[in-house]
């Protein structure tokens, strides 16, 4: 069993910075590949980034690439979402959620996920 829970959210104008933290419980924290994803009010939860257990791969939407950028410090059993450039449309309840690395299917897909956090939200004003 894997417990996420999410910080880091807040209130930033257009163009700011934000930073976002998952921390896991339990044991393993490598073993498990990470995403993160939001859901924006009237709108379903889309994927935003995801990161192999190892850290080495990750995986973003177009929307949000090379404004984004997801790490993670296993030493920590924590993951991070840098978020730089944020737009109105970034606004959102943001959720990180975790995986087997034995799964091999993209990270894109929300049903392949087994753990989530409770979301932390992020507003950005224009």
């Amino acid at each position: 069993q894997v417990q996420l829970v999410e910080s880091g959210g807040g209130l930033v104008q257009a163009g700011g910075s934000l930073r976002l933290s998952c921390a896991a419980s339990g044991r393993f924290f490598s073993r498990y590949g990470m995403g993160w994803f939001r859901q924006a009010p009237g709108k379903e939860r889309e994927f935003v980034a995801g990161i192999t257990g190892s850290g080495v791969t990750t995986y973003y939407a177009d929307s949000v690439k090379g404004r984004f950028t997801i790490s993670r410090d296993n030493a920590k059993n924590t993951v991070y979402l840098q978020m730089n450039s944020l737009k109105s449309e970034d606004t959102a309840v943001y959720y990180c959620a975790a995986r087997s690395i034995t799964y091999t299917g993209t990270y894109y897909y929300q049903g392949s996920y087994d753990y989530w956090g409770q979301g932390t939200q992020v507003t950005v004003s224009s």
